[in-house]
């Protein structure tokens, strides 16, 4: 095995574009100040990215940003010379502060660097930012290979979006040889797999020396975030078989509560409301909301994600996701009321996944209006010579899956460096990928159904694991083609 190493990769970008937004993403934790202002980071820090448990590191820069570039450029020009030297390294520190810190940014870069990852807003035509040809000649003068990265581009879009941008981009700084690549990477809305997209990359860029200490720091981070995938399918497999496996009982009316419900409908003219089998039902949905919030919880807390992040990520699914096809006022209703109600977890799970799969039909049954037409689709009411059950349908349980992937999706993608939560919707191609990977897994799924009851909540759940896990990983797959991340 090849001694330790540490290896430093390097933030830098024009001022206000959102590295130390990225930086936190990455390193899951709060570092420096984020603020819609100009150079707001200062001087140049340092963290530890990853490390290997053979003392291998990976060090990851902040740095001030760009101000005015090609006054900059000119400055770094005039250092070789004594007069240069002193404006650069004295003059400069106290006439004009954000200036002197681009300056010792780029000194920084040049003297500790293996790579640096130029970031840049995509949401910015490269023809009409000004300063990019002027940067890209002062990283050009550090003489270190540049991977540039496309920030800021909005909502996770599909490969041909992305792709679209990369080769504008691409097309625009051809000439500056020493931007070996072009990676889509959003510092609020990128997934973990892509990282490892970034990283593969930084390592062909590195010498053969340096070769075996970052394969370790790889694999190291490629263990802590499956390892972050394996407890989020578990906590995921259990929720849904906690649904499957729940269920109230009711006690037969009777012969006199049956004459009375039976001479009241024949008054009315309208079946009489059962009130125990509405509490049975909204005693369900109670349960299965609480136990969708702990699993949003416990996802976001594996995800290096803290503060109100809970809060705003049911906050996305419940209201943001789209649709595949429109609900009706009734059901619009219904959905609004229980995000604005007590039950915002099992809004935002419906949300997510209970409009979807033919499934739209079943959220008129789970909170108001419980009559025979609305629960026929959420739930099954089975009953006995006393007793009756009422428990989640096979249909409902299904959509539940889709939303509980939907979620898993929602939550990795969500950047910490993000702060005050951005409005935006799940993208369809999310929804179609979790399509394709569940019906191909619905036989499967409705038999632990089917099963669910004799088997127990453990035994579904580890029937659920394998199938959460596969779907999961397909999905992934579907999406980040580019890195073999699952072995």
């Amino acid at each position: 095995m090849s001694e330790a190493d540490k290896i430093n990769v390097s933030l830098l970008s024009h001022t206000n574009v959102g590295k130390t937004t990225l930086a936190r993403t990455l390193l899951r934790q709060d570092i420096g100040e984020v603020g819609d202002r100009a150079h707001v980071t200062e001087v140049a820090e340092s963290h530890v990215l990853i490390e290997s448990p053979a003392g291998d590191s990976l060090i990851l820069w902040d740095t001030p940003g760009f101000g005015d570039s090609t006054r900059v450029l000119k400055r770094l020009k005039q250092g070789e010379k004594p007069v240069g030297w002193f404006l650069s390294h004295m003059w400069d520190r106290f006439a004009d502060r954000p200036f002197w810190c681009s300056q010792q940014a780029m000194h920084n870069a040049r003297d500790t660097s293996d790579v640096i990852l130029y970031v840049v807003n995509a949401g910015e035509q490269p023809s009409s930012a000004g300063y990019i040809d002027a940067e890209m000649r002062i990283l050009g003068w550090t003489g270190k290979p540049v991977i540039l990265l496309l920030n800021q581009l909005g909502p996770p879009r599909d490969a041909a979006q992305s792709q679209a941008d990369v080769v504008q981009w691409q097309t625009h700084i051809a000439q500056y040889k020493w931007v070996e690549m072009v990676l889509p990477f959003d510092a609020f809305a990128r997934c973990w797999v892509q990282e490892g997209t970034l990283l593969a990359h930084v390592q062909r860029l590195l010498s053969p020396q340096r070769q075996p200490a970052f394969e370790r720091l790889r694999e190291s981070w490629r263990e802590r975030n499956l390892a972050v995938f394996r407890e989020s399918m578990q906590a995921l497999s259990e929720q849904l078989a906690a649904a499957a496996t729940d269920a109230e009982s009711l006690e037969e009316l009777d012969l006199q509560g049956k004459a009375r419900a039976w001479l009241g409908a024949v008054a009315t003219g309208a079946e009489r409301t059962d009130a125990r089998l509405e509490r049975a039902q909204s005693d369900l949905a109670r349960r299965l909301d609480r136990r969708i919030r702990d699993t949003t919880e416990k996802l976001v807390q594996l995800h290096g994600l803290s503060g109100r992040a809970t809060d705003e990520v049911l906050k996305r699914m419940g209201s943001e996701f789209a649709i595949d096809r429109p609900a009706d006022a009734d059901k619009a209703s219904v959905l609004g009321g229980l995000v604005s109600g007590a039950l915002g977890g099992l809004a935002a799970d419906l949300g997510a996944g209970g409009l979807t799969f033919g499934a739209g039909a079943l959220i008129g049954g789970v909170l108001g209006a419980f009559g025979a037409r609305g629960l026929a689709k959420a739930y099954n009411l089975a009953r006995g010579a006393n007793t009756g059950t009422v428990r989640w349908s096979r249909e409902f349980l299904f959509a539940r899956v889709a939303a509980a992937l939907m979620r898993y999706l929602a939550v990795a993608h969500f950047g910490r460096g993000r702060g005050e939560f951005v409005s935006g919707v799940a993208p369809a191609h999310w929804q179609e990928a979790v399509s394709q990977a569940l019906v191909r897994r619905r036989a499967s799924l409705d038999a632990l159904w089917a099963g669910s009851v004799s088997a127990g909540q453990a035994a579904t759940a580890a029937g659920l694991l394998p199938l959460i896990k596969q779907s999961a990983q397909e999905v992934l797959i579907q999406l980040y083609p580019d890195v073999p991340f699952f072995k």
